[in-house]
Parts: structure tokens; sequence; C-alpha cells
């Protein structure tokens, strides 16, 4: 029986209207979604044609649906003796446009611009990052069937599947934001969906300053950088704030320049006009029809390409990516996982082997230091903040070990008592070696930018 049929005609006004408001932090929580599957039901039998229509209406006029399903709840809940407040009568409408239209109980956290970040384990449990901590959410969903019918929701307009037999996918929602689902058998816990949220508008260089992710010098320069049309690697660990330095940096592009961007799930929103968006895609049922990352690379070279930005590397796609910034594709972007600039080449010695060519690491070191001129290393901070911690140079071979030079670093000089991180950034006061770059493309840099900003020792070398 429904929370509002045992509530009756004798219980006064004031009474139902706490109980009902006290639903949601009691055992009563079960009877208000009981509720809502109810009405859900009765939209579902009783709709008529013309109403689908509106519904599934690619243009369709969220004002005139919400009138449709407040209609529909208007007729359900005067059906039963009792009083709705209004304001819980308008919640029921939110939560079934939420259901019928967006992504059921998470689309308030999507709307929500605080949260960075939604993580669904199982039906029952979902987290959310909000500055870079994360918080259990009261968000529930029915069962695990409830959450599948969610997340083919968000497929299904991509062409993707998932099943037991593909029981994970990356895909990305409407406005960009990258999604990444796992179900059984290989999750234990029910279908897991990890949602990354992108802003509405992509962040810009003056953003990334403001939050102290980097320093008005150390934008300059990368700046220069670009149009200088340097190789660059931006490297960091799993939600460092690779992707979103990647998308600042290629807004530096000049807007008359050809670009071609390449990602497994398409992130990357770059506002210059001339753009070719490629996007891999995984195989089919039949286990054909796969077109990988490095497919795209290859593609992309016979695109007439003034850049190349590759979203991330992962395996053999990164010999044919210093192949295209060693053959005239200078300029080209990409991100790696690493945790050091230095890692960084050693990952890209592993992925250029899993290209499946016998060449002697001697070989892919040279074209490593030949290809890349510069590495951004993004980390986040023990706070939560995520910060630009080196711009390092990829000078040349010395033996078999290429050197590496650091330009701009973050120091970090203590904790205050928010347990907010103290540091600056600040210039090493080494010249890079790639200065003639920028005197051929007539970029003037401050003669100050690379004065030390510190006492003691100028250079740091990785070797």
């Amino acid at each position: 029986m429904l929370l509002f049929e045992r509530l009756g005609k004798k219980n006064g006004m004031e009474e139902r209207q706490a109980i009902f408001a006290g639903r949601k932090g009691s055992s009563m929580e079960g009877q208000y979604q009981d509720l809502k599957l109810e009405i859900h039901r009765r939209i579902v039998d009783e709709m008529n044609i013309e109403q689908q229509q509106i519904l599934t209406s690619g243009q369709r006029d969220h004002r005139e649906i919400e009138i449709i399903i407040a209609g529909y709840c208007k007729r359900v809940l005067d059906e039963h003796p009792f009083a709705v407040p209004r304001a819980d009568q308008t919640g029921i409408v939110a939560d079934i446009l939420d259901e019928m239209l967006g992504l059921g109980p998470i689309e308030p956290l999507l709307k929500d611009e605080t949260v960075t970040e939604i993580m669904i384990n199982g039906p029952k449990h979902v987290f959310v990052e909000r500055m870079g901590k994360l918080h259990l959410t009261k968000v529930q969903f029915h069962d695990d069937g409830h959450l599948m019918n969610i997340i083919e929701r968000i497929i299904a307009p991509l062409g993707r599947r998932i099943d037991e037999s593909s029981p994970l996918v990356d895909a990305r929602l409407e406005d960009g934001s990258r999604v990444n689902i796992i179900i059984p058998p290989l999750s234990l816990i029910g279908p897991c969906v990890t949602i990354r949220k992108f802003t509405k508008d992509p962040l810009t260089v003056e953003n990334l300053i403001g939050f102290g992710s980097l320093s008005e010098d150390m934008a300059a320069f990368l700046r220069a950088c670009i149009a200088a049309r340097l190789n660059i690697v931006v490297s960091g660990g799993t939600g460092s704030g690779k992707t979103t330095t990647l998308n600042v940096l290629s807004s530096f592009i000049p807007s008359d320049e050809r670009i071609v961007t390449i990602e497994d799930a398409a992130e990357l929103r770059l506002m210059q006009e001339h753009v070719v968006t490629l996007e891999s895609r995984p195989a089919n049922i039949e286990g054909s029809g796969l077109i990988t990352i490095r497919d795209l690379v290859r593609n992309a070279l016979r695109m007439r390409p003034d850049r190349i930005v590759v979203g991330e590397v992962r395996s053999g796609e990164a010999l044919d990516m210093l192949q295209a910034m060693n053959t005239g594709h200078d300029g080209s972007l990409t991100t790696a996982h690493a945790n050091t600039p230095r890692d960084v080449l050693s990952r890209l010695e592993t992925m250029v082997l899993m290209a499946g060519m016998d060449l002697p690491v001697r070989a892919i070191r040279e074209q490593i230091s030949s290809a890349v001129d510069l590495i951004i290393q993004q980390s986040r901070i023990r706070d939560g903040s995520r910060k630009i911690t080196y711009i390092t140079e990829v000078q040349k071979m010395e033996g078999d070990v290429i050197i590496l030079q650091d330009l701009f670093r973050f120091v970090q000089t203590g904790i205050d008592e928010k347990n907010k991180v103290l540091g600056a950034f600040e210039s090493t006061g080494m010249r890079p070696k790639f200065m003639e770059k920028f005197e051929m493309n007539g970029i003037q840099m401050p003669k100050n930018l690379f004065v030390s900003d510190h006492t003691g020792t100028n250079e740091t070398e990785w070797r």
C-alpha cells in the first residue's frame, strides 16, 4: 500500500505534509519511489499518439512536456484521498521529467556545476567529486535494471553497445562529458558508471590562471610555444586535468589552420572553424569493424592537417604520432599518462614497442628526442587542486640518455590551516634550446621571462 493510502482522511493536513516532507530521511523513501513508478506507468500506458510524438520529437518543447506530465501527476494524485503539498508535487514532476527525458536520478548532479565527477558504484551507491574531494550522495537507482536503462540511454545515440559479450564501453554525453561504463560479469557490484563532467563553456587560459593551475608567465610561454609550432606532450595521472590543459593549448592554434583531432570518445571542444573531429570505433557484435586510434592517426596524415591533436596515446599509435612529428607535422599535441616528465619518455618507449616493431631502444629514443619538444606535467595536488608542476624541455641525446631540462615548475612550501597547499610557480632560469624557433616565427618573449625566481641552483636535469 502506498504511503498516502496509509495516511487516509483522518490525519490532519499538517500531519500529512510533515510525514510527506520527511520521506527522504526515513523508511518512507520506498513508498515515494512507488508513487513515482505508478505515475510513470500511467503515463506510458495512457499517453496518446500526439503526446508520444511530442516526447520523442527531436525538437521537444520542455515546457509542453512538463505540462503533459503535470496533468498525469494531478490525475493520479486526485484519485487518492489525501493532499500532497504543492512543492512535493513539483518535485515529483521534476523527477519524472528527469526519468523520461534525462538520465534519471543523476540528472540533478549533472546540472550541479559544483560537481566535477560522478561515480556510480552499482544502483545504491553514487559518489561525486567536489573541489577535488569525494562525497557519498543520497541518490539511488531502483535496481540494476533501472541503472541499465539509463546506461542504454547514454550509449544508444552513439551507436555503441554494452552486454555480457562486450561489458565495457567509453562514451560521452551530449555536452561532451566523458563516460566509462563497465557491467557484470566484469563488475561484481553491478553496473558501474564514471562520468567526467565538463563545464558548459570551455575553460580558458585565464580560468586556469585564476584557479592557480599556472602563472601568467607560464601561460605566455605556452602560447608562444603553440605559435612556434612546437610538438607538445601533456602528461599526468588520472583526473589531473590533462584534457582541460590540452583543450586550452588547442585554443592557441591560429584560426586559419586545419586541425584534425583524434580521440577514443570525442571530448575536445575547439572554437576554431576549421576542425575535423575523428573518433575511434569498437568492434561490432561479429567482432569486425574495429577502427583504432592508430588507424585514425595514419589516415589523418592523408587529410592535409596543419595540426594533429591526439586526445591520448596509449599503445602503438605512439609510433605513428612520433613519425608524424618527425615528418613535417610540427605543432602536434597529445597527452599521456605519466607521473613525471622522465616517466613520459619511458612510457613512449614502451608504447612504441607495443606497435610490434622490433626497434632498438636507442633508435626509439632518438625518435622521441627528435620529435617531442616540450613536456607539460600536470598533477592533482593533495588538497584536490590541479596544477602544472613542470614545463620541461626535451633536449638531444647524450650517449643513450635523453636530456630533459626544467624551464618552469611549481615549488610547494607548506600547507595552511585549511589543508590548502602553499607554493609558487617559478622559472628555473634556463633558456630553452628551441628559442631559435621563436625567432624564426617572429615571436618576441620578455627578456626576464627566464630569470630565475629563486636562489640556488638553476638547472634541473633529468638523466
